[in-house]
């Protein structure tokens, strides 16, 4: 039998934890490091804005944000809400933002669309297409964003004819260097309800596909979304309309004197302006493309033909999905650098936020410090707003590790 005296001996005894120091530990001295950061950067901001203050009150010049009540007395020509000469700084200031807002928009989504199929493009089997699509690349992206802009506006749009020229298409739309002019939707009673039905119906297929996505996951039981999707967004709100008698009208683009009256129009600053940036940033975006597709495993292609998929929807469903985790990461960057290079739009008199509100607006009240801080917080805001709306996208086809 072992002696119980040399059993407990034998157990290793256990040593007492050492205690460290609130100075050498790394958690406490992180906290007190960004403590110490936020303060300086504090500190920095009030010092900053206790001279600027005492500098204006020094030269006379007033301050504070009392001047967006005052009334502007310019026009600006594309307005998306309701503006007159007596509107307001403050109305103004809405009026760039919607301007940036909208062709950060479209801008978005052209450069997407053009920089996905030339990435794709750019790895064809066909010779001349990927020859193309490498030649896109390498054109677009070394020449200046401004060329790109002064070409569109000075050497494409202002070389179409004039209004009594104009390009017309089915006596609807007319292209001219004034703009593009289309037929202005109006909606008479009950149109409102079709929309309702419209906005409800995009709603309950969002719903719907997610619950299909599970069910698929859990039976491997597919579910028509797209036709469910088709009979509550298109379907339904057409039957209402028809049932209503058609409740919507077109006010349709007229010449009279030297110009068109009527309709929707399109400046050319706003076409030049989409199609500049969408080009020349669909140029990075297709890089991306191109590299997040080639960092897939060639043995997922292989192992999507061993099973009878076709090429095309191999890459649709297979690849794509796979290269959007590295896609999404550089593909926020040319979001953000689209959304602030719409400022450039004051060189061809586009009226966004800089042109508008840092520009106009600023001549007139020469208020610099509280114009300047509105234009940059904005821009910072949309810019924060993209990286969250990426970020939770991105967060939601990362790979989970079980």
């Amino acid at each position: 039998m072992t002696d119980p005296a040399i059993a407990t001996s034998s157990k290793p005894q256990s040593r007492p934890e050492a205690k460290t120091s609130l100075v050498n530990d790394p958690r406490v001295r992180g906290i007190v490091y960004q403590l110490l950061t936020l303060l300086v950067v504090v500190w920095i901001g009030v010092e900053f804005w206790t001279n600027a203050v005492s500098n204006l009150e020094r030269a006379n010049i007033a301050s504070g944000f009392g001047f967006l009540d005052t009334t502007a007395g310019f026009g600006i020509v594309q307005t998306l809400i309701e503006y007159t000469e007596e509107s307001s700084y403050g109305r103004a200031f809405f009026v760039g933002l919607l301007n940036t807002l909208i062709v950060a928009f479209f801008g978005i989504i052209l450069a997407t669309v053009i920089g996905f199929l030339v990435g794709i493009g750019s790895l064809s089997r066909n010779w001349l297409i990927r020859q193309i699509c490498v030649a896109y690349v390498e054109v677009m992206r070394n020449i200046p964003l401004l060329l790109h802009l002064f070409f569109w506006y000075f050497g494409v749009l202002r070389a179409v004819p004039g209004p009594r020229e104009s390009l017309n298409f089915l006596d609807s739309i007319f292209v001219n260097n004034r703009g593009i002019y289309f037929p202005r939707p109006e909606g008479g009673d009950g149109f409102g309800l079709v929309l309702i039905l419209v906005a409800i119906g995009i709603a309950a297929s969002f719903f719907i596909a997610r619950w299909a996505r599970k069910r698929r996951e859990q039976t491997g039981q597919p579910f028509p979304v797209l036709y469910w999707s088709l009979g509550l967004i298109v379907g339904l709100p057409l039957a209402v309309f028809l049932l209503l008698g058609m409740p919507l009208t077109f006010d349709y683009p007229a010449l009279k004197g030297f110009n068109f009256r009527g309709g929707i129009v399109m400046i050319p600053e706003f076409i030049s302006l989409v199609l500049a940036l969408s080009i020349y940033t669909a140029g990075f975006i297709a890089e991306n493309v191109r590299s997040g597709i080639q960092s897939v495993s060639k043995g997922q292609t292989e192992a999507a033909y061993a099973l009878g998929i076709q090429p095309g929807p191999t890459m649709r469903l297979v690849i794509i999905p796979q290269a959007m985790r590295v896609i999404i990461p550089p593909l926020t960057s040319q979001y953000l650098n689209l959304t602030k290079n719409s400022s450039l739009a004051v060189a061809i008199a586009y009226p966004d936020l800089v042109s508008v509100f840092a520009g106009t607006v600023l001549n007139q009240t020469g208020q610099a410090v509280e114009i300047l801080f509105l234009t940059m917080s904005v821009y910072l805001t949309l810019s924060i707003i993209t990286s969250i709306l990426m970020n939770w996208y991105n967060s939601r086809i990362a790979l989970v590790e079980r």
